[in-house]
C-alpha cells in the first residue's frame, strides 16, 4: 500500500511501516484515507496477534499539515471541526483493536506525531538526542487537537502535563520515559522493531495489554481529578496566573486550560469534542495564523538560508577577532567559543580584556553548578578565548568583529590600525546598532570585505543577528556574515543599508511615541502599563531607561554631526524630554543613578516621583485604546517603510526581525504579518484615524494601499 507499508511476519505480528509521499510523514490530506484503509485491513486481518507502528523516515511523524491548517476560517469551522473528529475517530480505532499494539518511534514525535504514537498502548524509542518528544503546539497558537491535551492529562495529570502542553517543552526519550510519555528506549536503531515485536509476544496472553489507561475500569488521574482537594483550589489560581502571563494576547494557553480541567471533569469521549472544539476555534483565530505564518513558515524559509548567496560555497569561521571586551564583546566571545571558534579578545588594556573573558567564565560555572557542562568541557571552551592587548593576536583572523563605542572616527580609526591583520579573504564586520555600513565602510581599504553584523544583548541570551549590507558589500562577505551566524547558533536576517538599519529604527519609534505620550501629559504609569497590554516585554519609558537616555543623547549628537538628526522622523520631542531629564536634572537612565525610574539595590523600581511634576498633567485624557495603537502602530508603520524602501528584503526578515530583536508582541507573528490579519484596509483606516488626531507620523505607507489594490497581502 503506497504510503504505509503493511507487513505480517510469522508470528501474526504486522508492522506498518509509515513512508507517505514528501520528506516526512504528516498528517496532510493523504493521511486520513491511508490509516482508514490500513484499520479496515488490520480490523479484518486473521491470527492478528499484534501490531507495530513505525517509520521509514528519519522523523517518526511530523504532525499536523499546517498549510490545511492555515486554511481554517470561520466560515469553514464546522467542516474543520468534523474533520478533526473523523481523523480522531480513524486513531480511536487504533485503540480499540483487540491486539497490543506498539509505537516504534524511531524519529522525532511531536505534536500529532506524539498523539499518533499514544495512540498506541506501548511505546518504544530510541535513545537518541536526534528523537525529539513533545507538544510544541502552543508554540503555534495551537493546541493538540489530535487527542493530545486529553491523553497528556490522562497519563501524567494536570501538573505534570502542564509544561508539556503549556509551554511546548520537548524532551529526549529519556526523559519522556520518565515523564510516561513512553515506556521504555533502546540503545540503537536496529534493536527498536524486534524488541516493539517482543513487548507483543511478552503479552500474548495478556488481555490488559492491549487496552488504553482511559479505557481502563476504574482508571483514576495520576494527582486526582478536578475536584481533588490538591487540585480544585489550584485552578481559580491557575487561571489568573496564566492570564497574568500571557495578558489575554494569547488565547492558546487559556483554551489548553479549558480543555484539560474538562478532560479531569467529564468522561473521556466527551473530552475529546471539547478538544476538537476548541483546537478548530484557535485554528480560526488570528493569532494562530500569525503564529504559523512567521514560527513555522518564515522561520522555516530563513533556516533554509533563503537571503544567504546561493552560489557562494559554505563559510567556516576558525578564529574571530572581537574588538573591545565591554557588555557586547564579551557576549559575542562567548557565543563564539561555544561554538568551538578561536576567539582573540582585545581591548585597550589587559585588565580590560581579562575582565572580558571573566564574563565567559562567570557563564560556564553556572553551566557546570548546574549539571549542564562538565567542567573538563567547560575548561576547553574557555581555553578558546584570549584576551589581549597586544595587535599582534588578532594575525590570521578570517572574521574581526568590533563592538567599540558608537562613534564613526573612532570606528574609522580602529578599522585603519587592525584590518591589514586579517587572514587572506578574511571579513571585518561592525557590530554598530545604528551607523550606517557604507559610511563605516569608508576607513576601509577593502569595502568589499566590509559588512554589519548587529548583535543584541544580552548576546548569550538573544537568538537574532542583524546581517547590514553596504553599498559595496559583496556576496561572499555576506555568506561569511551568514554562516557564522549559524555556526554561533543564531537566527539571521539580512537587511539593506540605513541609518538604525532595521531593528534600532523601528524599536526607536516605540521609546520616541512613549516619551511623546509623557510630554503630553500621560500619566508615566499609564504609559509603561499599556505599552506591556499590546504584548511588548516593556513599557517604553522602563526601556529608555534600560539602554539609556545618555547614550540617546550621544547618539544624537552623533547623527547630528553627520548630518543625518530626524532623517527618519522628528525627534524633537524626544530631545525636548531628555535634554530635560539630564540636562536638568541629571537622570541619564538606570546604569547613570536612575531615570524615569528609581531603582532600589533589591533590584525594585518606581517611578521617579519628580517626573510626575514635570510632565503629569491630570487633566489630559487620551482614550487606552489610541494609546495601545500609537505604540503598536509606530512599529508596524516604521517596518512597512522599512519594506517599501528595501532596507528590509524580505517580508520574513521583518517579521522574525522584530519579534526576535525588538520583541514585537508574539501573537502578531511579527510587525508585518499584523497588518495581514488586521485587515490591509482596515489598518489605512486607522492609520487615518490616527493621523488626522495625533499626527501623519501615523499615516499608512504607501505600500499598504498598493497590496491592497493587487488583492494581495504581505507575504
Amino acid at each position: 500500500m503506497s504510503g504505509f507499508n503493511y507487513e505480517k511476519d510469522a508470528d501474526g505480528i504486522v508492522t506498518i511501516t509509515m513512508d507517505m509521499d514528501g520528506p516526512v510523514n504528516s498528517m496532510s490530506p493523504a493521511f486520513l484515507p491511508l490509516l482508514e484503509d490500513t484499520m479496515d485491513r488490520l480490523e479484518s486481518e486473521e491470527g492478528l496477534t499484534g501490531v507495530v507502528l513505525t517509520s521509514a523516515k528519519k522523523t517518526f511523524f511530523a504532525g499536523g499539515d499546517l498549510n490545511t491548517l492555515v486554511q481554517a476560517s470561520p466560515e469553514n469551522a464546522e467542516e474543520f471541526y468534523l474533520g478533526v473528529q473523523a481523523t480522531k475517530a480513524s486513531m480511536r480505532r487504533i485503540e480499540k483493536l483487540p491486539v497490543p499494539v506498539v509505537a516504534a518511534i524511531n524519529g522525532a514525535a511531536l505534536g500529532g506525531g506524539l498523539e499518533l504514537a499514544l495512540c498506541c498502548n506501548y511505546r518504544v524509542a530510541w535513545d537518541n538526542k536526534a528523537v525529539q518528544i513533545g507538544f510544541p503546539e502552543v508554540t503555534l497558537g495551537l493546541l493538540p487537537g489530535g487527542g493530545g491535551v486529553v491523553k497528556a492529562i490522562y497519563l501524567m495529570g494536570l501538573l505534570a502535563a502542564n509544561e508539556y502542553l503549556m509551554e511546548g517543552k520537548r524532551v529526549d526519550p529519556s526523559k519522556a520515559q520518565t515523564a510516561g510519555l513512553i515506556n521504555e528506549t533502546v540503545a540503537s536503531l536496529d534493536e527498536l522493531v524486534p524488541r516493539a515485536k517482543a513487548y507483543i509476544t511478552e503479552n500474548k496472553d495478556n488481555a490488559a495489554a492491549a487496552v488504553q489507561p482511559w479505557d481502563t475500569q476504574g482508571y483514576k488521574i495520576p494527582g486526582g481529578n478536578a475536584n481533588h482537594p490538591a487540585i480544585a483550589p489550584m485552578l481559580p489560581a491557575a487561571a489568573a496566573m496564566l492570564f497574568q502571563k500571557t495578558r489575554g494576547l494569547l488565547p492558546a494557553p487559556a483554551a489548553i486550560l479549558d480543555v484539560a480541567v474538562s478532560a479531569m471533569r467529564v468522561d473521556f469521549e466527551t473530552a475529546m469534542r471539547v478538544e476538537s472544539r476548541r483546537f478548530t476555534g484557535l485554528a480560526c483565530s488570528p493569532q494562530a495564523k500569525n503564529m504559523i505564518n512567521t514560527f513555522f513558515f518564515q522561520m522555516n524559509q530563513l533556516n533554509a538560508g533563503a537571503s544567504r548567496p546561493k552560489d557562494v560555497e559554505p563559510q567556516v569561521t576558525k578564529k574571530v577577532g572581537v574588538l573591545g571586551a565591554g557588555m557586547m564583546g564579551q557576549g559575542i566571545a562567548y557565543v563564539s567559543a561555544m561554538a568551538g571558534i578561536e576567539v582573540i579578545l582585545k581591548d585597550i588594556s589587559q585588565e580590560a580584556a581579562d575582565k572580558g573573558k571573566a564574563y565567559s567564565e562567570k557563564l560556564l560555572a553556572k553551566r557546570v553548578a548546574k549539571g549542564r557542562m562538565a567542567q573538563e568541557k567547560a575548561d576547553q571552551i574557555l581555553a578558546l578565548i584570549k584576551p589581549t592587548a597586544n595587535n599582534d593576536d588578532l594575525q590570521g583572523c578570517d572574521l574581526i568583529i568590533e563592538a567599540v563605542f558608537e562613534n564613526v572616527k573612532l570606528k574609522h580609526k580602529i578599522t585603519a590600525e587592525l584590518e591589514g591583520y586579517l587572514a587572506d579573504g578574511g571579513v571585518w564586520g561592525s557590530n554598530t546598532s545604528t551607523l550606517p555600513i557604507t559610511m563605516l565602510a569608508e576607513g576601509s581599504t577593502k569595502p568589499d570585505n566590509f559588512i554589519g553584523i548587529h548583535f543584541f544583548s544580552p548576546v548569550d541570551k538573544m537568538p537574532l543577528v542583524e546581517i547590514i549590507m553596504g553599498d559595496k558589500t559583496s556576496d561572499v562577505a555576506l555568506a561569511k556574515a551568514f554562516d557564522y551566524a549559524k555556526q554561533i547558533r543564531k537566527t539571521p536576517i539580512v537587511v539593506n543599508d540605513s541609518l538604525g538599519f532595521f531593528t534600532s529604527r523601528t524599536f526607536g519609534t516605540y521609546l520616541d511615541e512613549g516619551v511623546r505620550l509623557l510630554d503630553e501629559g500621560v500619566h508615566p504609569v499609564m504609559i509603561d502599563n499599556l505599552g506591556k497590554a499590546i504584548g511588548m516585554p516593556v513599557g517604553p519609558l522602563a526601556v529608555y531607561d534600560e539602554v539609556s537616555m545618555e547614550l540617546s543623547r550621544k547618539a544624537d549628537e552623533t547623527w547630528n554631526e553627520m548630518g543625518m538628526r530626524d532623517k527618519w522622523g522628528d525627534g524633537s520631542i524626544a530631545r525636548k524630554v531628555i535634554g530635560t531629564m539630564i540636562g536638568d536634572h541629571g537622570r541619564g537612565g538606570r546604569h547613570h543613578g536612575g531615570g524615569f525610574y528609581e531603582y532600589a539595590e533589591d533590584g525594585s523600581k518606581q517611578i521617579w516621583p519628580q517626573l510626575l511634576d514635570l510632565f503629569y498633567k491630570p487633566e489630559v485624557s487620551v482614550a487606552e485604546q489610541d494609546i495601545k495603537d500609537r505604540l503598536l502602530f509606530r512599529q508596524v508603520i516604521e517596518s512597512l517603510k522599512c519594506l517599501e524602501t528595501n532596507v528590509l528584503r524580505t517580508v520574513a526578515d521583518g517579521n522574525i526581525g522584530s519579534i526576535m530583536g525588538i520583541g514585537a508582541p508574539v501573537w502578531t507573528g511579527g510587525f508585518i504579518q499584523f497588518v495581514n490579519t488586521y485587515g490591509l484596509e482596515k489598518f489605512i483606516a486607522r492609520c487615518d484615524e490616527l493621523a488626522a488626531v495625533y499626527g501623519d507620523r501615523f499615516k499608512a505607507p504607501a505600500i499598504v494601499a498598493e497590496k491592497l489594490a493587487a488583492g494581495e497581502t504581505f507575504k
